[in-house]
């Protein structure tokens, strides 16, 4: 799930390039140009979204997850499995494997799941491609619902890492059967856009995720809409 080169020198360009940028929105709409000095560059961080590929604002930002660590290079191999059973659950990268309750990435590997929620906030995110921009997640209004939105008008597309596939695999019924040992042997890797494999036994959500590269200089919580 490691993003190419490319994204390491993004935040470093778009810095570079924001007084250029700055002077252009006097004749168009440039991308985030006044919002480069605002944040920091981090290592890249990893978000599990749920919404309309099309979509650039909604709710549930609630359901969103977020890896601090790229959870490629942590994962378990599936034909390991037994090896993560005989060990109590718990990987190699010391996160615990939950069998109720378990992750799936694109070459394979089971992944640790992502921490919920997502935290209220301004995140800069890109897909690794042409669009960086900057989602805000808002707080929980007084029905636990967060809004989130990005900015320039970016769909949740336009910023999707398309290379990195994530699903969440749950048992569809009380004391099913739901293993990763149910998974597919073939069909790695899942190619950009393609859905992760169904497994017997599981309900099935596969997500979007999106690369995190920078965080405001000064964190500050957006106000519920």
């Amino acid at each position: 799930m490691k993003p190419n080169q490319s994204t390491r020198r993004i935040f470093r360009h778009l810095v570079v390039t924001s007084a250029s940028l700055l002077l252009a929105a006097t004749f168009s709409q440039p991308l985030l140009a006044a919002d480069f000095s605002q944040f920091r560059r981090i290592e890249p961080q990893f978000i599990a979204a749920l919404a309309t590929p099309g979509s650039t604002s909604g709710n549930n930002a609630q359901s969103w997850g977020l890896w601090p660590l790229d959870p490629g290079p942590r994962g378990a191999r599936l034909d390991r499995f037994d090896q993560l059973k005989a060990a109590g659950g718990v990987a190699p990268a010391a996160w615990k494997f939950d069998s109720s309750d378990w992750w799936l990435e694109e070459h394979g590997l089971i992944m640790e799941p992502p921490m919920f929620p997502l935290a209220p906030g301004k995140y800069l995110v890109t897909g690794d491609r042409k669009v960086t921009t900057v989602l805000t997640i808002y707080p929980k209004d007084s029905k636990g619902n967060q809004r989130w939105q990005l900015a320039d008008g970016a769909t949740l597309y336009d910023v999707t890492h398309l290379g990195c596939r994530a699903a969440r695999y749950q048992p569809n019924k009380a004391n099913n059967a739901c293993s990763p040992s149910g998974v597919p042997a073939s069909g790695f890797p899942v190619y950009p856009e393609a859905s992760m494999p169904a497994v017997n036994g599981c309900s099935k959500q596969d997500y979007a995720v999106l690369i995190i590269i920078g965080l405001p200089n000064s964190p500050s919580k957006p106000k519920a809409e």
